[in-house]
């Protein structure tokens, strides 16, 4: 046998990882209700300029009128894999973003449709600055 790990399809890489932080801090959250916001179908984007050159960092949340447990947290990994995907492309660095769950549509709207979705909203937000 080998000791070679092999990736599966659809893991992230640990590149895929570094591009961003994750905001964990409530004060870092609150910075954030301030900030510019668009407001789309699937999510709400927020969006504050840190007026530096540190690595972006996005946070995720979902209040309790998303549903139950599982559908938050369904919410929740749903909107961490379009980070991955659209933030290393279309996001800027020194820029803190927050995406926010909606109630019944987080979850089960197509994951294209949310891609462009963000793709759009940080088109919106970056013309605004």
């Amino acid at each position: 046998m080998t000791d070679v790990l092999h990736k599966r399809s659809g893991e992230s890489s640990s590149s895929d990882l570094l591009f961003f932080k994750r905001l964990r801090k409530r004060k870092d959250f609150l910075r954030l209700t301030r900030a510019q916001r668009v407001h789309s179908a699937s999510f709400v984007l927020q969006s504050h300029n840190r007026n530096d050159d540190a690595p972006l960092r996005v946070g995720f949340t979902c209040s309790k009128k998303v549903g139950n447990a599982f559908a938050r947290n369904r919410a929740k990994r749903r909107l961490r894999e379009l980070a991955r995907l659209v933030f290393p492309v279309s996001g800027k660095l020194g820029h803190d973003y927050v995406l926010i769950g909606r109630y019944n549509v987080t979850a089960k709207t197509k994951f294209v449709a949310m891609q462009t979705e963000l793709e759009t909203a940080l088109q919106k937000l970056h013309v605004k600055n």
